[in-house]
């Protein structure tokens, strides 16, 4: 039995004439862009894709805390790259899994805070209200909530089943999703 190789992720060097721009990465033109983004960015160079990002990210902030060395942060950094979040605000540990992120972490601004009152902080300075998102017994649904254009969404979430909590990933997908909707649902997506 012969082992079959593996499925080429991305796309092979350019064919054809190259492209003209400063923000196309000859090195990736010449051997191919194996990287994990949209179409739009394919060959382009890191910086200028982090900076076409930065010219069009949305309002919102997403913290979560990190004092476990939580899986979920990566995928919660994933799913901020995915909606253009502003940043990922970490609260605890420096140290965190990034396994989930699957190279997200490389476009997306991540500012890390020591602790609760770290954040407080940045928000006061920042002017970005905090938004706990939780499923406490005097929380407002998420549903019914008027989401604020600028906001630092910091996680947790109802449920509706036997369990008391959500994996933190799940309800920062949720929490951006309803924050997209709010905000962003009549523009054109890229």
């Amino acid at each position: 039995m012969t082992e079959s190789a593996e499925p080429q992720v991305g796309v092979g060097p350019w064919t054809g004439p190259w492209p003209v721009g400063e923000h196309f990465d000859p090195e990736l033109l010449a051997e191919g862009d194996r990287r994990n983004v949209v179409d739009k960015y394919r060959y382009w160079k890191h910086d200028a894709i982090v900076a076409d990002l930065d010219d069009s990210r949305h309002d919102f902030h997403v913290g979560v805390e990190n004092w476990q060395h939580d899986l979920n942060i990566g995928s919660v950094v994933r799913t901020a790259n995915a909606f253009n979040a502003a940043a990922v605000h970490i609260v605890g540990k420096r140290r965190w899994n990034r396994r989930g992120a699957m190279v997200t972490d490389k476009y997306q601004h991540i500012i890390h805070h020591p602790s609760v009152d770290d954040l407080l902080s940045w928000c006061a300075e920042n002017d970005v209200p905090l938004l706990g998102i939780d499923n406490f017994p005097d929380s407002v649904p998420l549903e019914t909530y008027d989401l604020p254009r600028r906001c630092l969404l910091l996680l947790s979430i109802a449920q509706y089943g036997s369990t008391r909590s959500m994996n933190a990933a799940a309800a920062a997908a949720i929490t951006m999703h309803s924050w997209i909707r709010r905000h962003v649902y009549d523009q054109p997506v890229n």
